[in-house]
């Protein structure tokens, strides 16, 4: 008998998840060698619609996802652990071929750290050399007080938006240095408390471009694209290779209601961000959409 649509959608306990994980973990290292890496990485930025964008993309019958979750952070926080495990975590080449019908798919992963983490550009080049990325950006103002939002709901932050932006220098101080010390490192700081750092978004772009060069990267306006998919998304399929599927059906995912942020504060802020977007400006051909629009009063 089917289950009823409520308990259909009622979530599993956190021991039965992790048994499930566990499971799939021991299979993927176990079938490892007949696994695809990636062609396709969703690289950021935080917060700018990367989980849509992903579960749009899913959505096509020649794209494949990791086969547990979206993000793999390989790149960023498990590079110590090894190409093997990463490949472990990626459908067979068998199912690849299948779900291409003969051509092949397009196997894809997103983890929006992988911009702004100073080393994955790198090890990208040298892991996956053929590898296209692709990054959208959304407005740095909005982005640094949504993911605020976000790591406050997670347990992340304590203080108040704007003692955070007090604290993110001090907080930051010597996290790039911790980092390239080990391949395991980690930066609870960096990852989580850069708020006004990664929105500084066209020296991220620029270190990608020095290792994987401009014809490798698509970089997606979020604004404009997700108010209108149909008309922007036939231009990464483009990029990727793909022929136009008009069955992607785009939601809003990880979204967290808050407060407006005071137009003073914003006025203050998207000052900071001035010469880097004019830089941005430059370097992509095109005014990000966030400074084509007047700003509040």
């Amino acid at each position: 008998m089917p289950l009823p649509p409520a308990a259909a959608r009622r979530p599993l306990p956190e021991p039965v998840k992790s048994a499930v994980r566990a499971a799939a973990d021991l299979a993927g290292q176990a079938t490892r060698g007949r696994r695809a890496l990636p062609g396709v990485l969703l690289a950021g930025a935080q917060r700018c619609g990367t989980t849509t964008l992903f579960r749009a993309l899913l959505q096509h019958p020649r794209v494949l996802g990791p086969t547990l979750r979206k993000g793999v952070h390989y790149f960023d926080t498990g590079y110590g652990r090894g190409l093997d495990w990463y490949r472990g975590r990626f459908p067979t080449r068998r199912a690849v071929r299948a779900a291409g019908g003969g051509a092949g798919a397009v196997v894809c992963e997103s983890s929006p750290y992988y911009l702004f983490h100073p080393l994955c550009a790198e090890r990208i080049a040298a892991d996956l050399p053929g590898v296209k990325v692709v990054v959208m950006l959304r407005d740095p103002v909005e982005r640094a007080y949504s993911a605020h939002a976000h790591e406050t709901a997670r347990g992340y932050e304590t203080q108040p938006f704007e003692r955070a932006l007090e604290l993110e220098e001090e907080r930051l101080a010597g996290t790039e240095e911790l980092l390239a010390s080990s391949p395991r490192a980690r930066s609870h700081h960096h990852q989580h408390h850069a708020y006004l750092a990664r929105g500084r978004y066209i020296d991220q772009l620029l270190r990608l471009e020095k290792h994987l060069g401009r014809d490798r990267l698509h970089v997606i306006d979020a604004d404009p694209f997700l108010a209108d998919p149909e008309r922007h998304l036939p231009a990464l399929e483009d990029f990727l290779g793909l022929p136009h599927h008009g069955g992607i059906r785009f939601g809003r995912h990880n979204a967290r209601p808050r407060a407006p942020l005071p137009a003073a504060l914003r006025r203050e802020l998207a000052a900071r961000f001035e010469d880097d977007d004019a830089r941005l400006a430059a370097w992509w051909g095109r005014t990000p959409s966030w400074r084509a629009r007047p700003e509040p009063r």
